[in-house]
């Protein structure tokens, strides 16, 4: 049961995080900014690099389980989505931005589940 609960996380973690990324990596800077207030403030290359680490994350959070190639990487990409996410947490809170907190603390959350749930007590 905690294996299904994990692989359904998993997969909503894939969905959130690949439609973000590629959301990041489709628009250009301007049309970004007028989406988000905080890419403005941010180096030029942040959206995309951060649209990238977001793809390549929703990717690792499911694929080499499902295809049983290095599985590892499963709790390791969900490692570097807890913490693409916790810097989003860091700079909504510097921003005074507290309604983007929710989602932001959620996949944080969702991430950090499955990396503790597939480093720890149920690993492939």
């Amino acid at each position: 049961m905690k294996n299904i609960v994990l692989w359904i996380t998993a997969g909503l973690l894939a969905a959130s995080f690949l439609f973000s990324g590629v959301f990041k990596l489709a628009l250009s800077r301007e049309k970004y900014i007028a989406a988000q207030d905080w890419a403005e403030d941010a180096p030029r290359w942040a959206p995309h690099a951060i649209g990238a680490l977001e793809v390549l994350g929703a990717i690792g959070v499911v694929l080499p389980a499902m295809v049983n190639v290095a599985p590892i990487l499963v709790p390791l990409a969900a490692t570097g989505l807890a913490l693409v996410m916790a810097g989003a947490v860091v700079m909504h809170l510097r921003r005074g931005e507290v309604p983007a907190l929710a989602p932001s603390g959620v996949l944080l959350i969702l991430a950090a589940v499955v990396a503790w749930g597939r480093f720890g007590p149920y690993p492939f």
